[in-house]
């Protein structure tokens, strides 16, 4: 279900964005993008302070509900519908390219043939989209099956489990056959993760129309009088699903303690000094995932391009299976890498006898599997458009391999390596799923902490972290953004040129 939710609601947004002359659609597509962005334990912490009797946005506006009610938002339909608005950004993007190519002259022949708009979407524009439409389909289902920050935060409380927090629970148990038991449930998500992927490509495959000719100009749809109707709606779903959640998140980091409503007798700063200065275990977090998410955001620029010139500069088969490979890891759920990481690198690496369990060396190297694919994107794209003759003309003068790398191919292709690099660290900075199974005491992540900050009951500590959280994200993304005229179409996810 919250597959389902994802597509229609990024459909929803991609047929505005791809389709209409909705105004001001890059901000649009910006915050619409956010929510997949921002770390799945702090979606779920926002809402929680959204919703129910001690959001203290609610009682400053006098709807909170009573005290002693249930909160709603932990309950399964709570989960499936923020796992719906966490990955609907992954089901507009594939949706949005589909729709662009939907082709103009064959609707406008409809049109003319006499086909209401109806019929044509039946008949013309659903059948072009409908391989998209599985593919967001299949995304939005793998993503949710292998998300932890939701189900943990609102099902444990809830008590309504899936596989990740259960995973989660019994790695924690530490008791006999745990690791037989963990291995056998990842294998339980992979199998359940492979046949949702096989079952997408079999269905694309069958569903697949092919076009006659290269589609030319975009089908566009003009709202009329509509419009203003349309773009509040669009603005209201924003509100909804963003400005509202993150306006409740700072309201609970300003009140001294859970509960209190906020008015400017009770806001306080003195949860912001706590975690920011104070505390060791959060100050510890934010150098551990900053270390870590640098760390791995460079080392993954540094090695995608080698990689990627040799895979489409040389056209190396065995750099393209490489490739191929080190995409694999972001494919798959987070809780699978995990349970394979801590299996490979349980006992002493060989030859050198040196564990890196329980270590932060065990996290980095989960987090270079898992997100070399969001380094290697751009640069390959980079390669693929970049003109390789300033090689070849330095190759000729008699520089060596070393010598291009580093005057020649390395500065050509800085812009979109670093571009790669802040994609990096934007996933690796917040992650939960991979660090919840790998931390241990004094390698706590951000994501980490937040969610033991939450679940201890310290509610004003995690939403002061959660805040400063977002603000780094919004902050990389801005970065992102401002450097996205310089890279070639594509490289942001949320820009399309």
């Amino acid at each position: 279900m919250a597959a389902v939710g994802a597509a229609l609601l990024g459909g929803a947004f991609a047929v505005l964005v791809a389709l209409t002359d909705l105004r001001g659609k890059a901000v649009l597509v910006f915050l619409f993008m956010l929510p997949t962005m921002i770390p799945p334990q702090v979606t779920a912490l926002a809402w929680i302070q959204l919703t129910g009797p001690a959001s203290p946005l609610l009682a400053a506006m006098g709807l909170a509900p009573p005290v002693g009610t249930t909160n709603p938002i932990y309950s399964r339909e709570g989960i499936m519908a923020l796992l719906a608005i966490q990955h609907a950004p992954l089901a507009f993007l594939v949706l949005r390219a589909g729709l662009r190519g939907v082709p103009r002259e064959a609707v406008e022949a409809a049109r003319i043939a006499g086909a209401g708009g109806g019929r044509i979407a039946r008949q013309i524009v659903l059948p072009l989209v409908a391989p998209a439409l599985v593919a967001a389909l299949g995304l939005a289902f793998v993503s949710a099956l292998g998300n932890f920050g939701i189900p943990a935060m609102l099902g444990i409380p809830a008590r309504y489990q899936t596989l990740p927090t259960l995973i989660w629970q019994r790695l924690a148990s530490f008791g006999p056959g745990m690791l037989p038991t963990v291995a056998a449930l990842s294998l339980a998500v992979l199998g359940i993760a492979a046949a949702a992927l096989i079952a997408q490509g079999l269905a694309a495959r069958r569903l697949a129309v092919r076009q006659v000719a290269k589609p030319g100009a975009a089908l566009a749809v003009p709202l009329g009088r509509w419009r203003p109707v349309v773009e509040l709606a669009a603005w209201a779903v924003i509100v909804l699903i963003l400005v509202l959640p993150l306006t409740a998140l700072i309201a609970a980091s300003l009140v001294p303690a859970y509960g209190v409503r906020l008015f400017l007798g009770t806001l306080t700063f003195a949860a912001y000094e706590e975690v920011l200065l104070r505390q060791e275990a959060t100050v510890r977090a934010f150098r551990n995932s900053g270390l870590l998410a640098g760390s791995a955001a460079a080392l993954l620029a540094i090695l995608a391009i080698p990689l990627a010139w040799l895979a489409v500069w040389r056209g190396r088969r065995a750099a393209r299976l490489l490739a191929w490979t080190a995409e694999m890891p972001y494919a798959l759920p987070g809780i699978v890498l995990s349970i394979a990481v801590i299996l490979t690198f349980l006992r002493p690496l060989p030859l050198l006898g040196v564990s890196i369990y329980a270590t932060l060396w065990i996290i980095l190297v989960a987090y270079l599997a898992r997100f070399f694919a969001l380094a290697l994107g751009p640069v390959t794209a980079g390669f693929r458009q970049a003109d390789p003759s300033m090689e070849e003309a330095a190759r000729v003068a008699g520089a060596g391999l070393g010598m291009r790398l580093a005057t020649v191919v390395g500065p050509l292709m800085a812009p979109v390596a670093a571009a790669g690099a802040i994609l990096v660290f934007l996933s690796a900075f917040n992650e939960l799923t991979v660090s919840a199974l790998l931390y241990a005491a004094g390698t706590e992540t951000v994501g980490v902490q937040v969610f033991n900050l939450q679940d201890g009951g310290y509610t004003t500590l995690a939403s002061a972290m959660a805040v400063a959280t977002v603000g780094v994200i919004l902050a990389l993304m801005g970065a992102l953004h401002a450097l996205a005229p310089r890279l070639p179409p594509g490289t942001v996810p949320w820009i399309s040129r």
